[in-house]
């Protein structure tokens, strides 16, 4: 009978470590470090304006890229050129990042809300 307490009172203690493990994990897992995705997203966004830009130059025609010139309208200075796929991807780069960044902040805040 005491072997079959002790056995019990062991998987009670390893459930308590369990569970202060597992508090442990899902404050550390589920936060998103802000910069870092940021980063990431800015990175994608830079590095997609300037391929995409790059190939309408390359490929050419009578008119390049029509649709993909109304960036110029946000990204001044922003033109479907060699140069201007270097300013897109500078603005791509900190559109992606202020978007990555508060992406991030919004998904902190609600776990932040969801674990109180």
């Amino acid at each position: 009978m005491s072997a079959a307490f002790s056995k019990s009172n062991q998987r009670e203690k390893m459930s308590e470590t369990d569970d202060v493990g597992e508090e442990l994990l899902e404050q550390a897992v589920l936060r998103i470090n802000g910069t870092v995705l940021g980063i990431v997203f800015g990175i994608i966004l830079g590095l997609l304006i300037f391929v995409v830009t790059n190939w309408l130059v390359i490929k050419g025609g009578e008119v390049v890229g029509p649709h993909l010139a109304l960036l110029g309208q946000f990204f001044i200075g922003y033109k479907v050129t060699f140069p201007g796929s270097l300013i897109g991807m500078v603005y791509g780069f900190v559109t992606g990042f202020l978007v990555g960044f508060v992406i991030a902040w919004v998904y902190n805040l609600v776990v932040a809300l969801k674990n109180k």
